[in-house]
């Protein structure tokens, strides 16, 4: 079955549902993890192998008192720790809404803004799915 094919039978119906899944279950897992969801969560295909998930609005009243102190390094380590700590979470998410192994993730946060993105850079499809994308080959540095 193609994972990537709609009810409707469009590769890009399908990918319109997986990106509200993908925002739906980072909203989920923040508030899980930080106390507090986001208010605003947006999930795209940058490309084919590339998901990008834009979180907004999810810092504590602590964590604004610390921004607010100045304090945004000691902020940003907090929470990439804690994010780190549940790795395992975001990437399992992701898997099981694309159906799709996540190769890479990179997560961070603008804490004056407030604004989060989580990245999972996905295991290229394999040639011949239908969906045109094509895989270029890296060239030494």
């Amino acid at each position: 079955m193609d994972t990537n094919s709609s009810r409707d039978g469009t590769s890009v119906g399908r990918r319109g549902v997986e990106a509200a899944e993908l925002s739906n279950a980072m909203v989920r897992i923040y508030k899980e993890l930080f106390g507090r969801g986001p208010t605003k969560a947006y999930s795209a295909y940058a490309t084919p192998d590339l998901v990008v998930c834009t979180l907004e609005d999810s810092l504590t009243a602590a964590e604004r008192k610390l921004v607010s102190m100045g304090e945004d390094k000691a902020l940003r380590d907090t929470r990439m720790l804690f994010q780190h700590a549940s790795d395992d979470e975001f990437v399992q998410a992701v898997e099981a809404i694309t159906g799709r192994v996540v190769r890479a993730f990179v997560s961070g946060i603008d804490t004056q803004r407030d604004v989060s993105s989580e990245v999972f850079y996905l295991e290229p499809l394999a040639s011949g799915d239908g969906d045109g994308h094509v895989t270029s080959t890296q060239s030494p540095l």
